[in-house]
């Protein structure tokens, strides 16, 4: 008898090796690669801008009704600037927070709190801010601070509120976005 045996010529398991199976197995691999990126860049649905608009207007008045300081808002945005966050806390301390990006995407964030022009400046800007000169908005002195990072902010107290508002957009921008803010009275 025989040997009885499922592989040709060998050992079982067994296969043959060569140069030419080897690059014929790379190119099976690299061609298995090559659709499977085609297919994901074909049928990705990635969002434009992750960043969702929200409207801060409709919950102000609930929130100007709790507060127990004037809060702060623009009644409204210019064109291609959009509202992204918004938050109160109406418990004390009691903080206000409206975060906007203008139409070339720059960030600018208002913020109201119990705390001091210090405090808010270490937090919102920088702890090693620098403090530039006094800025008059509307007939009202803001202080004006600046980071290395190249963020501006003006800060003002009155009483025991602090209004600060900070960005990544020019100087002159944040005195545009100041001059627009209203308390709803």
């Amino acid at each position: 008898m025989g040997r009885v045996s499922g592989q040709a010529g060998g050992s079982p398991g067994r296969y043959q090796r060569s140069f030419g199976g080897m690059v014929g197995a790379m190119v099976v691999l690299a061609a298995v690669v090559l659709a499977f990126v085609a297919y994901r860049a074909v049928n990705r649905s990635d969002v434009a801008d992750p960043v969702r608009s929200i409207a801060f207007a409709e919950d102000l008045p609930f929130y100007r009704s709790k507060a127990t300081f004037p809060l702060l808002a623009p009644s409204s945005l210019p064109d291609g600037w959009r509202a992204t966050s918004a938050r109160f806390n109406v418990t004390e301390p009691q903080t206000w927070h409206l975060g906007v990006l203008t139409d070339k995407d720059r960030y600018l964030g208002l913020e109201q709190a119990h705390e001091s022009v210090r405090t808010m400046v270490a937090s919102f800007v920088d702890k090693e801010a620098t403090q530039g000169p006094d800025v008059v908005v509307n007939g009202v002195t803001w202080q004006s601070f600046s980071d290395s990072g190249g963020d501006h902010a003006l800060v003002r107290q009155e009483g025991e509120v602090t209004t600060l508002v900070v960005g990544s957009g020019s100087a002159q921008q944040i005195r545009d976005y100041v001059g627009m803010l209203e308390d709803g009275s």
